[in-house]
């Protein structure tokens, strides 16, 4: 249910009308989510042992500091922050636009209304979680349920009489065109499957975990592979390919196709009340990665500051709240979204990958009895490989993206010096 819980947002309700549109052909399509199945499987599975060999509390941003130099380690962890944020953004464009069709009179329903309700969710949670009110893990496994169930009804669609008659698709592709697609495709596929990495988290809280890790992952990975393919061959068979790419709330349109105008408005709720499972844990969690940064002196002391009687980090919860800001009014749009996180995202796990090179050589000769997956190195390489394609897809489609991405990773190198240096003048003082 972690794995699933951390995988499974809103994207498989926005991305494939996306997708159908950059692969042309059912063929790329489909091909794509297998095979973004099959690497983020790869990546999960070298994550997994990451964790296993370095179950340091605190996460996954400290595998970067053991492996690397503080400076460049900073850099990439200063960048996940700020994707961490922009996801957020993401997710609850998602949301709002799903839940629009409901609350706004048709004739007031357009990108400003849904800008405003999708500021509205994010600063309502903020309040909520600055006031000390929080969503508990029954409530999370509550809402993950509920995603889960609500594909598997979706996919229900598949038996009723309204699938529609999809013409054949003759577009003819060179090998260059398919693979240009594919690449593009794997854009939006890995946002999709993007939140497999924190399973980093798991190595110091798991029992035995040479055996549950793997089974954890491959159980909850092939629950979301599984869950994904059935509800987009729902998606083509009832909707339509080439429909696919001008119907923006795909999830509501399969739920209209069985179960009517009723099931409609049904899934835009569910999947607004998922999105605010997700964003809310968001705001719970992004603080606290804050808080570890700051006990390694990464961050200055403020952001380990805790209120005594809500214990809420209000400070750490305010700098995400005002990074989300930032995004929503610099990265205006989903698209530019998703391509903005996904630069940084893959370049990150790319770097957190090379780590399990790192630390087998290291602890060679540490008689090691943990997690170690099988195929090694194949599956780390090919995850590598894959990514790097996936970054240069981003750069081939969206250069601006692109030169964003490497402008957030730079400026990290300023201010690590920045906040060195404040904590040094902080040393003297005391």
């Amino acid at each position: 249910m972690v794995v699933v819980s951390f995988v499974i947002g809103v994207g498989i309700f926005k991305t494939p009308g996306l997708i159908a549109a950059e692969a042309g052909t059912p063929f790329i399509f489909y091909a794509s989510w297998i095979l973004g199945g099959f690497v983020s499987v790869c990546g999960a599975l070298t994550i997994a042992e990451i964790g296993a060999r370095l179950p340091a509390a605190g996460g996954y941003y400290r595998i970067f500091s053991y492996s690397y130099h503080p400076t460049f380690a900073f850099m990439c962890n200063w960048a996940l922050v700020i994707i961490n944020a922009g996801g957020a953004v993401a997710v609850a464009l998602v949301g709002a636009e799903y839940i629009q069709p409901v609350i706004v009179p048709a004739a007031w329903q357009n990108t400003i209304s849904v800008s405003v309700i999708a500021i509205s969710i994010l600063t309502f949670l903020f309040l909520l979680n600055y006031a000390g009110i929080k969503m508990g893990a029954k409530v999370q496994n509550v809402l993950s349920s509920l995603k889960i169930i609500m594909i598997l009804l979706l996919c229900l669609a598949v038996f009723g009489n309204k699938t529609v008659n999809n013409p054949a698709v003759t577009i003819q592709q060179s090998t260059s065109t398919a693979l240009a697609a594919m690449g593009f495709c794997l854009i939006k596929v890995f946002f999709s499957f993007r939140g497999y990495q924190n399973t980093i988290n798991l190595g110091a809280d798991t029992k035995d975990p040479q055996r549950n890790i793997p089974l954890a992952i491959f159980g909850g990975m092939f629950i979301i592979v599984t869950l994904y393919m059935l509800i987009n061959i729902a998606y083509v068979q009832v909707i339509g390919f080439e429909n696919m790419k001008n119907k923006p709330l795909l999830a509501c349109e399969l739920a209209k196709s069985f179960f009517g105008d009723a099931g409609f408005k049904i899934t835009s709720v569910i999947v607004f009340t998922s999105v605010l499972g997700f964003l809310n844990t968001a705001f719970m969690n992004n603080p606290r990665i804050y808080y570890a940064m700051a006990e390694d002196k990464i961050l200055p002391p403020i952001f380990k500051k805790v209120n005594d009687k809500t214990q809420t980090q209000e400070f750490g919860l305010s700098f995400f709240f005002g990074l989300i800001l930032f995004s929503f009014f610099f990265l205006r749009g989903f698209e530019r979204i998703v391509d903005y996180i996904i630069f940084i995202d893959c370049m990150s796990l790319v770097f957190a990958a090379i780590t399990l090179f790192v630390l087998r050589r290291r602890m060679k000769n540490d008689n090691y009895t943990g997690f170690r997956m099988k195929l090694y190195p194949l599956f780390p390489v090919i995850f590598i490989l894959v990514l790097l394609f996936v970054c240069g897809s981003v750069f081939a489609s969206d250069l601006l993206a692109t030169g964003v991405g490497i402008g957030v990773f730079l400026a990290g190198y300023p201010l690590f010096l920045l906040l060195r240096k404040v904590s040094e003048n902080s040393k003297i003082s005391e």
